[in-house]
């Protein structure tokens, strides 16, 4: 074996590739996530996310669709960060399903550049700048987001900060449902289910997700304050983990609010059929009407937004899963 070959591509490494629109974070030789922005899909992303392992958490479809996984929900690709009304328009759900005549109501996360690139041993950086537009170009706000990549043990960590900055008018994040940073996973991760599920968008738009009999699905919830499964949908928590198992592998999968954020803790929009987000903006409907945010951004002024994931092989208990809170809380500011 060549050593010194093997040093120099020990660790991450950043491969940026402008022409199919994706910048691959790799460890060890190994793809762990790409930063990609094709034409199709409404804002940047990060897809796929694999453990170290090399075993894909997220769901292939659109992009790449996988056969048995679910065609629901177009708009759910990798990990991304979105609202559904910001000014009145629907970030969130927008995506190549959305007819010509409709896509007024809809915008866009453009993707401007990328003016940071760092890879070492254990760690890697991007730093990204978006813009959030509607259909017709009228921009809202200047999005700078950093993604920190790094790898302790067998752990995958991904850190997203996001500062949303403001023009010349205010931004009114309307208190609503669908948002706000959020992962889709692959079909093993999902929750059984024995009953079809309907969903409605802000626009009336109705999607109807079927059961899940498949015997491979092994996905279960569990978050900070001891709920499972599907209670921990519409409650506040400091962290939610989905456990599962996948090319016969245990997989924790693990998000984690930070106490700087507004909402802290956030409430949390993880659904069993495969969509797992955080939702700090959306009190009212989670609240059966007893909170209201309506957040709003004055004019020229700017918000952060700090979120990380953990993925792993290992079992991630509750008390390690405290510990991984404390120290995003302590070591993040």
């Amino acid at each position: 074996m060549n050593t010194s070959f093997a040093q120099k591509v020990a660790g991450f490494q950043i491969v940026d590739n402008t022409k199919e629109k994706k910048v691959d974070i790799l460890f060890n030789k190994k793809l762990l996530t790409s930063f990609t922005y094709p034409n199709s899909v409404s804002k940047a992303v990060l897809w796929p996310v694999n453990t170290l392992e090399g075993i894909t958490v997220t769901r292939g479809f659109p992009l790449k669709p996988v056969l048995g996984e679910r065609t629901d929900h177009p708009h759910h690709i990798g990990i991304w960060m979105n609202y559904e009304s910001v000014n009145g328009i629907d970030f969130w759900n927008n995506s190549t399903a959305i007819p010509a005549a409709k896509k007024p109501l809809y915008g866009s996360i453009i993707h401007m550049e990328i003016s940071s690139k760092k890879a070492s041993k254990n760690s890697a950086s991007l730093t990204v700048t978006a813009k959030w537009m509607n259909n017709s170009g009228q921009q809202f706000l200047s999005e700078k987001t950093i993604y920190d990549f790094s790898v302790v043990k067998n752990r995958f960590y991904i850190t997203r900060t996001s500062y949303l900055s403001s023009l010349d008018k205010e931004v009114i994040f309307k208190d609503v449902k669908d948002g706000f940073f959020a992962i889709r996973v692959a079909r093993e991760l999902e929750m059984p289910s024995k009953e079809p599920l309907i969903f409605t968008d802000i626009h009336g738009n109705k999607t109807e997700i079927d059961p899940t009999p498949d015997k491979k699905v092994s996905g279960m919830y569990y978050n900070s304050e001891g709920e499972t499964g599907d209670d921990v949908w519409a409650k506040t928590a400091k962290w939610v983990v989905l456990k599962g198992r996948k090319d016969h592998k245990n997989i924790s999968l693990a998000m984690f609010d930070h106490p700087s954020n507004i909402g802290y803790p956030t409430y949390w929009h993880a659904r069993g059929y495969g969509l797992f987000s955080l939702n700090p903006l959306g009190r009212k409907v989670f609240s059966n009407g007893k909170e209201e945010l309506n957040f709003t951004l004055p004019p020229k002024s700017s918000q952060r937004f700090v979120y990380r994931i953990v993925l792993t092989t290992d079992d991630l208990s509750t008390e390690e899963m405290n510990r991984l809170a404390d120290e995003f809380s302590k070591k993040v500011k």
